[in-house]
């Protein structure tokens, strides 16, 4: 048995490198198999889906096995947001409410290692988390805390997956507000960050300035100690050659020759 494993953009599978290597030299028509993982796919349209190809490697009979949507594609689906965040920390895409993450917790918990519904849950918030999304105007963990401590246990149980047109206006204006402090703080930061630096400029410089000015006090001081360690003029030198200054005293004692 061959297997091939795809990710495919749903309902518009296209031949690449990995199919025509695999099906094309055990003569499987690529082209057929690829209309019928598009059938298969079409309502996953604007997903990227993963396929799985088995096929007999003796009489070359085939099967196409769709799986369920990463939970990602799923949220991007359902915000119809082309990408998550490359900064979730900081930038904030979108506020979901707890009903669209019950709507994908619902879609994908056959695929998910989760028992129960409240578990999913969980799983799709951390995904959110990292996509930079909101749940009801909270981080994954306030919001996750808050899942655990029974705040949610009405909409889980009902099964509620549409938001409200009142609640999405709410979100939506308690998002615009996150956003608004959230600019405000990493403007903060980037003044804080901009500061720090120009004061290590002007340190650097006044380093450099005055590095000159005490090397030349330094040569002076040097100077004046070299200066105070010399001799004077028409003194000899202390402990100076005795030898040297001999003769000198010498000539002196001399008695002068009787005319």
């Amino acid at each position: 048995m061959t297997k091939l494993q795809l990710i495919v953009d749903g309902g518009k599978a296209v031949s690449n490198q990995a199919i025509a290597q695999t099906l094309g030299p055990m003569k499987i028509p690529i082209n057929e198999v690829l209309s019928k993982i598009n059938e298969k796919t079409a309502a996953f349209q604007g997903i990227k889906i993963p396929v799985e190809v088995n096929v007999n490697d003796k009489d070359k009979t085939y099967d196409i096995k769709v799986g369920s949507p990463p939970v990602s594609e799923l949220i991007k689906k359902e915000l119809k947001l082309e990408k998550g965040s490359g900064t979730p920390n900081r930038e904030k895409l979108s506020n979901l409410g707890v009903e669209q993450v019950i709507k994908i917790a619902k879609q994908k918990m056959d695929g998910l290692l989760d028992k129960t519904l409240k578990a999913a849950v969980k799983t799709v918030a951390g995904t959110c988390n990292s996509m930079g999304l909101l749940i009801e105007s909270k981080t994954s963990d306030a919001f996750s805390r808050d899942l655990e401590a029974g705040k949610y246990d009405k909409e889980l149980q009902s099964g509620t997956i549409e938001v409200s047109a009142e609640k999405k206006e709410r979100l939506q204006q308690e998002f615009l507000v996150i956003q608004e402090r959230l600019r405000k703080e990493q403007e903060r930061l980037k003044a804080e960050a901009e500061a720090k630096a120009a004061a290590a400029e002007e340190k650097k410089a006044a380093e450099a300035v005055a590095a000159p000015a005490a090397a030349e006090g330094a040569k002076k001081v040097e100077a004046g100690a070299a200066e105070k360690k010399a001799p004077e003029a028409g003194k000899p030198a202390a402990g100076g050659d005795k030898k040297a200054a001999a003769p000198a005293a010498a000539e002196k004692k001399a008695p002068e020759k009787k005319k």
